[in-house]
């Protein structure tokens, strides 16, 4: 069924965390990423619930992709079932939120139902085809992205509240600053290059 290339699964999941993260390698998920970076505390609730839903879709898009989709012949709509799962699973994981956690449902506000349209998560699940890994593989891709999106959004506010207390130039106050830091990030990121390769 899965002709799975031979890469360990504990190298996807650290090559998904650092060489190959979804948002400072493959620059996937800036919108959300950027938007919701201003206080450590949400952008980590942020980071908690995008990784979940990483994780639950890509393993889930797997299983529909193989035993659904390719059975049936219905690799064309494999974009639009791959969006409908998603928003089933932030519907869900919204509802929870909006019960259990009804402080942090309103300081996400509606960057929470935004991780619908996330292109890091898409692009997880379309990766995972490219590549054509195994279940576990995928498995492991979809907890090493989610956490190195998670690393990646909760490292960017910490330094933006940081740098929020010191003076700046008038120049660098909002966006500006926040490319320039996920610039060095992204550049720091670059150095562990060669150490994880999965593509």
């Amino acid at each position: 069924m899965v002709d799975a290339p031979a890469i360990h699964p504990v190298v996807i999941l650290m090559a998904a965390i650092f060489t190959s993260n979804m948002v400072l390698a493959n620059f996937l998920g800036m919108c959300s990423f950027i938007s919701v970076s201003n206080e450590y505390k949400t952008a980590v609730g942020l980071g908690k619930a995008v990784s979940l839903v990483m994780i639950v879709t890509t393993a889930i898009n797997w299983l529909i992709y193989w035993y659904v989709i390719v059975p049936l012949g219905l690799e064309y709509l494999r974009f639009i079932i791959f969006i409908i799962v998603i928003a089933a699973v932030v519907q869900i994981i919204e509802m929870a939120l909006d019960r259990y956690l009804p402080e942090l449902h309103i300081k996400l506000g509606i960057f929470l139902p935004l991780i619908t349209v996330n292109c890091a998560i898409l692009g997880i699940s379309l990766f995972m085809v490219i590549r054509d890994y195994s279940f576990l593989q995928t498995l492991f891709f979809g907890v090493g992205s989610g956490l190195g999106w998670w690393l990646a959004i909760a490292a960017l506010a910490a330094i933006r509240e940081k740098v929020a207390k010191n003076k700046l130039p008038r120049g660098l106050h909002g966006p500006a600053l926040t490319f320039i830091i996920t610039g060095i990030m992204a550049l720091a990121f670059i150095g562990f290059a060669g150490t994880f390769i999965i593509q």
